[in-house]
């Protein structure tokens, strides 16, 4: 095992991998910015290097400072946690080049998967389920036309660069079209440097399903069951249970046996996720694969009781996976929430300040990843996720009702400071997320203004189209796509501590 592994990430991800490296009796550097500098995984590192200023591409997303704290400090590897650049294919290049093991796939790999449009061939290749429209880019609006006419609308326009949720327009009608198509291809250009895109038929009414893959250097792999994400707000995921819920087993089965074999066909190794909506009718059409750990990744952990952090780092080392199919068991039902330093009643608007009070849940079966603590001080130039409460219990009821109790618990307060745990508590009382009826058109349900005439709880279409998004400079939770490598010139940590 390494003796010494770099983490190139902050808030409650850093400390996750700082823990699992602990465990391992690995020793840690934690590069940081100035903003960070009194933050916990700071605080608990071996040492920690000050890479930059508050500004994410001056610090997180500023590679060559990144490589050169871990050339000072003798560390081995570098473990990129999600968002900034755990999937940035140039990055993990540059660590080989400079004698560091990249925990996660081979670049190559990387670069294959992170466009989404030669992702999809790939995988069609493997003989996975695409959703009908446009395999290769379509460089034309009259192409996307033909495209959308042939598979019926609503369609999705889609970054070939893009991911995460981000980089893609519903259009909903043929007259709607050029200037989505127009409007998309602008967003992934300023968002990703890359304005390809591609059109798929849009599935209005469907579960978002992912697998979690463990994938080795020496062609061994296994797959840790489902997970159910719909639960989403403008297509980032705010609520995930593992297993998917109300779905047969025969589907459960087939769309992680295909998951796998898509991983394994293009080389990957590591922890990744392959994304799946599945119909009505629990058909699967693939999404993509993400190259990385995943915010959710802990209600995997609680149903399979397997460490995904620590599994990355004994692939990344090059010891051949230490699961076989027939070791994965997994039992009971765990249920995840994310908490956002967000306003929910003002349009999810961030809400940073200073936690007076921080007071997190407990009890039995009752898991809380965070950096927070009381005098912490959110800040305002990242990414508002302060934690994540997830519980198991042996079926999903008992699940949902502890996850409802383990939130109420949860004592947040500061000047000026909310967050979504309100939110969260309306969609678990919710009827159709109660049984496990609900779709991805869930929340955009629940924020629609009410009418006298409304229909019965159910989840159909979304209300309006969702727009093209552009990320937020400050960083997203779960970045898609390749972030370009900062930029800005090194100068190398300014400051670094032994611990």
């Amino acid at each position: 095992m390494f003796d010494k592994v770099l983490i190139a990430n902050r808030g409650e991800i850093a400390l996750r991998v700082l823990r699992a490296c602990r465990e391992l009796g690995v020793r840690t550097v934690v590069v940081h910015s100035s903003a960070d500098a009194d933050s916990l995984p700071v605080r608990l590192a071996d040492e920690a290097v000050r890479i930059g200023p508050a500004a994410s591409r001056r610090s997180y997303l500023n590679a060559a400072a990144i490589v050169e704290a871990a050339r000072q400090t003798g560390a081995q590897a570098v473990h990129p946690g999600y968002g900034f650049l755990s999937e940035d294919a140039d990055f993990a290049e540059i660590c080989a080049e400079n004698g560091l093991v990249f925990v996660g796939p081979p670049p190559q790999v990387m670069a294959a998967l992170a466009d989404k449009s030669t992702a999809r061939a790939l995988m069609s290749n493997a003989g996975l389920p695409l959703p009908p429209g446009s395999v290769r880019t379509l460089p034309t609006v009259g192409e996307a036309q033909e495209v959308a006419a042939e598979v019926g609308y609503p369609v999705i326009v889609k970054a070939a660069a893009g991911g995460g949720g981000r980089g893609m327009t519903v259009v909903r009608s043929a007259a709607e079209l050029p200037r989505a198509y127009a409007r998309t291809r602008a967003a992934a250009q300023v968002a990703f440097g890359d304005d390809r895109v591609y059109v798929e038929r849009y599935l209005a009414d469907a579960r978002h399903v992912e697998v979690q893959v463990l994938c080795d250097g020496h062609g061994n792999g296994v797959h840790l069951g489902t997970r159910d994400c719909s639960v989403q707000r403008r297509h980032q995921k705010l609520i995930e249970e593992a297993p998917a819920p109300a779905l047969r087993q025969a589907t459960l089965d087939t769309v992680a046996e295909v998951a796998l074999r898509g991983a394994l066909s293009v080389g990957f190794t590591g922890a990744g996720t392959v994304e799946f909506l599945v119909d009505e009718a629990e058909r699967c059409h693939f999404l993509e694969i993400n190259c990385r750990i995943q915010v959710e990744h802990p209600v995997t952990e609680m149903v399979s009781g397997i460490d995904l952090v620590q599994e990355q780092l004994h692939v990344a080392y090059g010891t051949p996976l230490r699961l076989r199919q027939s070791d994965v068991r997994l039992s009971g039902v765990a249920i995840e929430c994310r908490v956002n330093v967000e306003d929910p009643d003002r349009d999810f608007a961030p809400a940073p300040g200073r936690l007076d009070r921080f007071r997190p849940p407990g009890g039995p079966f009752t898991r809380v990843d965070t950096h927070g603590h009381v005098g912490y001080l959110v800040s305002p130039h990242y990414d508002s996720l302060l934690a994540k409460v997830a519980v198991w219990a042996p079926d999903r009821d008992a699940a949902l009702d502890r996850l409802d109790r383990a939130l109420a618990e949860f004592d947040v307060a500061g000047p000026g400071v909310r967050t979504t745990i309100p939110f969260a508590r309306q969609v678990l009382r919710d009827p159709a997320f109660r049984a496990a009826r609900h779709t991805t058109a869930l929340v955009e349900r629940l924020l629609a203004p009410p009418a006298d005439d409304a229909p019965p709880a159910g989840d159909g279409p979304p209300a309006e189209a969702a727009r093209a998004v552009v990320p937020d400079p400050r960083g997203a939770a779960e970045p898609g796509g390749r972030t370009p490598v900062s930029a800005v010139p090194a100068a190398g940590p300014t400051t670094w501590r032994n611990r």
